[in-house]
C-alpha cells in the first residue's frame, strides 16, 4: 500500500452545493477511515479546498475511489491533485 496526498480545489460559487452534500461526504470519509483507506482529511482554513491522505494500492484505484466521493458525484470539486507521498518521519511513516 502507498500513501497518496489528495488535494481538492473548491470553487467558491459551489459553497451551497458542498453544504448540501457535506453530510454524505463526511459519512463516506468515515466509512473509509474504518476500512483503513483514509488516514486523515480536512478542509483548508481559508475554504479554498481540502487535503486528504489515502492509503491505496495504486493511483488508478485511488482515482476510482475519489470519483465515488459525494462531492465529486455532485460536481462540488473544481480540481483534484493526487501525489504519491512517502513519509519518513512522523505519525504516518509506518503506513508505507
Amino acid at each position: 500500500m502507498s500513501i497518496f496526498a489528495v488535494e481538492y480545489v473548491y470553487n467558491p460559487d459551489h459553497d451551497d452545493l458542498r453544504a448540501q452534500h457535506r453530510p454524505a461526504h463526511r459519512q463516506w470519509l468515515e466509512e473509509l477511515v474504518g476500512q483503513g483507506r483514509v488516514l486523515a482529511s480536512g478542509p483548508f482554513a481559508d475554504g479554498s479546498g481540502a487535503l486528504l491522505l489515502f492509503s491505496s494500492e495504486s493511483e488508478s484505484d485511488l482515482s476510482r475511489l475519489v470519483g465515488q466521493d459525494p462531492f465529486a458525484v455532485a460536481g462540488a470539486i473544481s480540481a483534484v491533485k493526487t501525489t504519491e507521498w512517502k513519509p519518513i518521519i512522523g505519525a504516518f511513516r509506518d503506513h508505507v
